[in-house]
């Protein structure tokens, strides 16, 4: 038995409704995907390879050697067309349906292959077709008892925070045990009540882990992207000379450095500079704090009049730290940063209802 340490548990197994980071993990073990993505994130067969035949149409031949569902029946091309449509429909209220809605129709040629037909041109589209397979009619119940094709399928789901998942091929069995504190969660790894973890751990106990006899770490680059938001509609954040003057202020390499432990890499745009679609010459903004004073005086604002901002974030405790550091900074340069911290279903609520001035947040 292998024990994998998890910060969250999943909210469903359904991977036509799943959205949160723990359950997108989790169902990639326990479903197949028509698509996947190799290290620079370009759209690669998984479960089936395409021809584009014209710029509104891609036929796709599922691959002859694909797993059957974990119950044996066998994967075809009509469950593939009934995931997609499912998600399609306004119905059933999937997430995911805007992304896919370009698709106009789903044309099933015969078990192994089906044709996608698009509302409108998009070079990209592949890389929209990452939801798990799942059996056709399927409701629901997948939710709790999923029924993929993946590597793995799920023994039992006893109580919320912990789910059992065996190795389709060997019988390995995996227990995903969700333990929400960091701390918590290192020294159960250390003590051996745990064997794996994976991310959400802060750099002091990344360093604290190496340490330890009998534990490695190991490191890789990541793509998780961690961001300042303004509300443009605010008569303060929605200034472009006063967003300037905040991204000037901050000094991401000390950030980087002295909280980070030097894992991470300052951003110059969403996408990391190795994703194919990536810019490696897009740096952002450098630390200029007079540059930043100069923005601010052309607003009338300095520290003698600072100008006030709310910053919003989430009670995470790396997170408040994090925005103590950018208050501090900010306070350099002539700004007046009241800090909000709230619990994340309160936070998330107030972004997406566009209560805030600025607030920071990452696309995993």
């Amino acid at each position: 038995m292998i024990r994998f340490g998890l910060a969250a548990a999943p909210t469903t197994l359904d991977p036509r409704h799943a959205t949160d980071a723990a359950s997108a993990r989790i169902n990639r073990l326990l479903y197949a995907r028509l698509v996947d993505f190799d290290d620079r994130m370009r759209p690669v067969p998984a479960l089936a390879h395409w021809v584009r035949e014209t710029p509104t149409r891609y036929r796709f031949v599922l691959d002859p050697d694909r797993r059957p569902f974990s119950d044996g029946r066998p994967l075809t091309a009509e469950d593939v067309a009934a995931t997609y449509r499912y998600v399609l429909d306004p119905r059933n209220g999937s997430p995911h349906r805007t992304s896919l809605a370009l698709i106009e129709r789903i044309e099933v040629l015969d078990e192994d292959s089906l044709r996608f037909h698009l509302g409108r041109a998009d070079p990209l589209f592949p890389g929209y077709l990452v939801i798990g397979i799942v059996p056709a009619g399927a409701g629901a119940a997948l939710s709790r008892r999923p029924l993929g094709s993946g590597p793995f399928e799920l023994v039992a789901w006893p109580d919320a925070g912990r789910l059992l998942l065996r190795r389709r091929d060997d019988g390995q069995q995996i227990e995903l045990i969700e333990v929400k504190n960091a701390t918590v969660r290192a020294l159960k790894l250390r003590r051996g009540e745990i064997d794996l973890l994976q991310n959400d751990l802060d750099s002091e106990l990344i360093a604290w882990l190496e340490r330890q006899p009998g534990i490695r770490v190991k490191r890789g680059r990541g793509s998780k992207f961690a961001y300042l938001g303004f509300n443009l509609e605010d008569p303060v954040t929605g200034q472009l000379a006063v967003r300037r003057a905040v991204a000037k202020a901050i000094d991401r390499e000390a950030i980087i450095r002295h909280l980070l432990a030097g894992a991470a890499r300052p951003a110059g745009a969403l996408l990391p500079p190795d994703h194919w679609a990536g810019n490696p010459e897009l740096t952002g903004i450098d630390h200029d704090p007079a540059g930043a004073r100069a923005l601010l005086a052309g607003l009338g604002h300095g520290p003698q009049r600072p100008l006030e901002l709310v910053y919003k974030t989430s009670s995470d405790p790396f997170r408040i730290r994090i925005a103590t550091v950018l208050q501090e900074q900010l306070g350099r340069v002539g700004f007046s940063v009241s800090l909000r911290s709230y619990d994340l279903g309160t936070f998330y609520g107030d972004i997406k209802a566009g209560r805030f001035q600025m607030y920071s947040l990452a696309w995993v």
